[in-house]
């Protein structure tokens, strides 16, 4: 799938940080003229949210892992057709918090699912786009996951006046060696690929993370004045 834009998604383990990345490259993006989307996975669409809803929260019969990933290929289905693809053929530089990698990462590697089975379902639902980079933020899962529970107590006196401060998820219930297969798989993927994947060591500051994501993602970018409106 051919497309103009710029497509940049952001991968890691729990507690990486990609939301918090995702919001500061999109900030700076749009300080220096372009035009961006920042959008998160599963959802972005109506039907997307839905899906993220059962997905993360469902409160019911747990769900079979083939389901589980299923659900994630058809909000990403709506996600390219709706929204990725024609951001992109504008000409827009697209964020997704997520992406298909987490389907190979959590799914493949995490569930030991076959990952000859899962690629092609993913072509399917994607029609072949891929990002044009892969920002992976590196942290053990260990350590992210003591920043989510810290991070969680943190914010606890805001999540009772505002519910969903950090949304808990499924994933959270998850035991540590099911994180550390997904991990490890993270790694299998971006050794794979390396020209189109970023590493950043996502156990530094927040700053110097985005500093270390900025230097990788400034030399893809179109002219500046080309990118405004």
């Amino acid at each position: 799938m051919s497309c103009r834009g710029l497509f940049l998604t952001f991968e890691g383990p729990e507690g990486s940080g990609k939301t918090t990345q995702s919001a500061l490259l999109a900030r700076r993006l749009e300080d220096a003229g372009h035009r961006i989307l920042a959008i998160r996975e599963p959802g972005g669409t109506a039907v997307g949210e839905a899906l993220r809803d059962v997905l993360l929260n469902h409160p019911g019969q747990p769900l079979d892992v083939r389901a589980e990933t299923l659900i994630f290929a058809a909000a990403r289905a709506q996600l390219v057709t709706e929204v990725l693809k024609p951001a992109l053929d504008q000409g827009r530089i697209v964020l997704c918090d997520r992406f298909a990698d987490s389907t190979l990462a959590y799914q493949g590697f995490g569930h030991r699912q076959d990952l000859s089975l899962l690629r092609p379902m993913i072509e399917y639902a994607t029609g072949g786009l891929e990002p044009s980079l892969r920002i992976f933020l590196d942290i053990p899962p260990a350590d992210g996951l003591a920043r989510c529970r810290t991070e969680e107590h943190k914010d606890a006196r805001n999540r009772l006046a505002h519910a969903g401060t950090r949304e808990w998820n499924r994933m959270d219930a998850l035991d540590l060696s099911f994180h550390q297969r997904v991990y490890e798989g993270y790694l299998e993927l971006a050794g794979q690929d390396p020209e189109r994947w970023l590493t950043v060591d996502a156990k530094e500051g927040p700053a110097a993370v985005h500093a270390r994501i900025w230097d990788g993602v400034s030399v893809l970018l179109p002219n500046a004045a080309e990118a405004v409106v």
